[in-house]
């Protein structure tokens, strides 16, 4: 079933401080993406950008993750979740990644939530002037040491998993988790509700656009996934973490994930990024 898009609802950002790091720490990445086995075409993008940066004896890792899903028929919403994926990457590199090079320190940054959330109300701009037909969700996390600076629009999802948990921590900006919101549905009724696919809030489909924001610490030995709804409507949450905490890299990860989508009928694209924080 394809995601179709409808009106738009009011959220809130949160304005969030920049935290230093001082430990010395790795992050590591993996990333993938798969058409699926009913689709004929992939819509789904992603990206992803890890650097280490030396102060004094300790290394700062630095990152930046996206993962967007695309809507409005094969070539707008292909064409839609790259250009905003672009734009984003874009805007934040130039205004945090220049800077901060720049600086040598992330004390004299602008806040990275406004960052963003600018990124983002940009793109939703340009795929509104070149793709009127198309939209797409978008996630992205920025990672600065062990702090994430997490953006999202529409129902791809963030979550952060340990050995003994894993929890969402975007919300989905669809109709039936707002159903779900206002006690006239289940969670289990969302799962196969005849609008489960239907967005109140994309980049591209909304005039003036609100873009959640959130500020998370990643413990050490800690993971932070990334992914578009072809995976998390496919896999349980129990099956999610059982994968993670039973894989050798990231990477492996990644592929075990969107296997067992697949596994489970594939009726979506599956994109996963999955970025894991090493003492």
């Amino acid at each position: 079933m394809f995601k179709r898009f409808f009106g738009k609802k009011r959220s809130t950002s949160t304005l969030v401080p920049i935290v230093e790091e001082k430990e010395s720490l790795t992050i590591i990445v993996g990333a993938a993406t798969d058409k699926g086995l009913v689709r004929d075409y992939n819509q789904d993008a992603l990206f992803t950008l890890s650097a280490q940066v030396s102060q004094g004896q300790d290394l700062l890792p630095i990152g930046l993750y996206i993962v967007a899903d695309g809507m409005g028929g094969e070539q707008d919403g292909d064409r839609a979740s790259s250009l905003a994926l672009r734009t984003v990457a874009n805007w934040i590199l130039h205004e945090i990644y220049e800077p901060f090079l720049t600086l040598g320190t992330a004390a004299g940054l602008r806040p990275i939530n406004e960052v963003l959330t600018e990124a983002i109300v940009t793109a939703n701009s340009k795929v509104q002037e070149q793709l009127p037909h198309g939209g797409t969700t978008l996630t992205c996390a920025f990672l600065l040491g062990t702090n994430a600076f997490i953006a999202h629009v529409g129902d791809s999802r963030a979550y952060l998993i340990s050995r003994n948990s894993i929890r969402q921590l975007t919300k989905d900006h669809s109709l039936v988790n707002r159903l779900i919101e206002l006690g006239q549905l289940t969670p289990e009724e969302a799962k196969t509700h005849p609008q489960r696919n239907v967005l109140y809030r994309a980049v591209g489909r909304s005039g003036n656009l609100e873009v959640d924001t959130y500020l998370q610490s990643l413990p050490t030995g800690s993971s932070l996934l990334l992914c578009c709804d072809g995976l998390w409507s496919a896999v349980t949450d129990d099956e999610i973490l059982a994968i993670v905490n039973d894989s050798a890299s990231p990477q492996m990860i990644c592929r075990r994930l969107i296997a067992q989508a697949n596994d489970h009928g594939g009726e979506d694209n599956i994109t996963v990024v999955l970025i894991q924080v090493k003492g």
